[in-house]
């Protein structure tokens, strides 16, 4: 269960990140709501996974799904340049993400 829970953290990450974008440098109330609600839950899978789940895997999984997931979001929904290298650099932190849970 620690690790869906971690899962959905690091997803929520995402949320949180996108929504501070989005906020405008909270200008703007609704995307800041978001901000705030996404990183409060994000946070508190986090530290609900981390019960079970050693400080440095849960963090690093933690980090890496929402950096892969933010920086895909960018890709797909704000034009950000999509490289062969800017993906291989995703790849790398998703096998690193697959190795900490394999490993743990």
């Amino acid at each position: 269960m620690a690790w869906v829970v971690l899962i959905v953290a690091g997803v929520l990450e995402t949320v949180w990140a996108v929504a501070l974008e989005a906020s405008r440098g909270f200008s703007r109330p609704v995307p800041g709501l978001v901000f705030a609600l996404g990183l409060a839950l994000s946070m508190g899978g986090l530290a609900y996974a981390m019960r079970s789940i050693p400080l440095g895997t849960g963090y690093a999984v933690w980090v890496g799904i929402g950096a892969v997931g933010t920086a895909l979001y960018g890709m797909a929904v704000m034009g950000d340049a999509v490289t062969t290298a800017r993906v291989s650099c995703l790849v790398l932190i998703l096998g690193g993400v697959v190795g900490l849970k394999v490993l743990h």
